[in-house]
């Protein structure tokens, strides 16, 4: 009878696990075309102006602010701000026009003047363009894909989509390792909080920024850079 017991507890115990790492393993919807619920301004508490859902893809657009919006001081970068995460699986798909720029963001703490002061970031540019129509010299680590001034995706393994054709990107995030992929091909890993990591990070770049890379969990978020862009189905899974 105790043996019979004690099977039973066993199945149980097993059954919770599996269903607690099948729980764990579920996607969850950030975005999904429908709805913008869980989405505001960076330390705000609703969409900043030029953020909405056109046919079913959530866009920026300056055509899209309102007259009675231009005196907005807000932060016009947009979070997920239902819940904070720590390790994750981040997918997304982007496209951005002929010298575009953006970002997404993680780990990030409100409080601050703006994402960069506090939260690493997966970049997003038109690699092609940018520079010349900036009048801008760029850096390998300011490139798409790269961890921005940071670490530098591999070149021969990347595949970047010209302006105006979607693009994906994942973000695989533990304290062991750090992946980003681009259009279903790896580009570049790194362990976190190493004494590699902290060199680069203590290298110059974020002198301004003390609290760069600090941070363990936190938000997930957009960045408007100034040009038009458009996103869609966004989800996350927690590792």
């Amino acid at each position: 009878m105790k043996k019979n017991i004690l099977l039973i507890l066993i199945s149980i115990s097993l059954s919770c696990s599996n269903q607690n790492k099948n729980k764990s393993n579920e996607w969850i919807n950030l975005f999904d075309g429908s709805s913008l619920d869980g989405w505001r301004a960076y330390n705000g508490d609703q969409m900043p102006p030029g953020w909405k859902i056109v046919d079913s893809v959530l866009t920026f657009n300056t055509q899209q602010i309102l007259e009675q919006d231009y005196d907005y001081k807000g932060n016009r970068d947009i979070m997920y701000g239902d819940e904070e995460f720590e390790n994750f699986e981040l997918y997304l798909e982007w496209k951005i026009p002929k010298g575009g720029n953006s970002g997404i963001y993680y780990h990030i703490k409100e409080g601050y003047g703006g994402f960069a002061d506090m939260a690493p970031e997966y970049q997003l540019l038109d690699d092609e363009n940018y520079a010349e129509i900036h009048d801008y010299e760029l850096k390998d680590w300011q490139l798409t894909a790269a961890d921005y001034a940071m670490h530098v995706p591999d070149t021969t393994k990347k595949v970047l989509y010209p302006p105006g054709q979607w693009n994906s990107s994942r973000i695989i995030f533990t304290s062991k390792n750090v992946e980003h992929w681009l259009n279903d091909k790896k580009v570049l890993s790194f362990i976190p909080w190493t004494e590699q990591w902290y060199e680069k990070r203590n290298s110059g770049k974020w002198d301004n920024f003390p609290d760069y890379g600090k941070y363990k969990k936190g938000y997930i978020g957009l960045q408007d850079h100034g040009s038009n862009l458009w996103f869609r189905n966004i989800k996350i899974k927690k590792l």
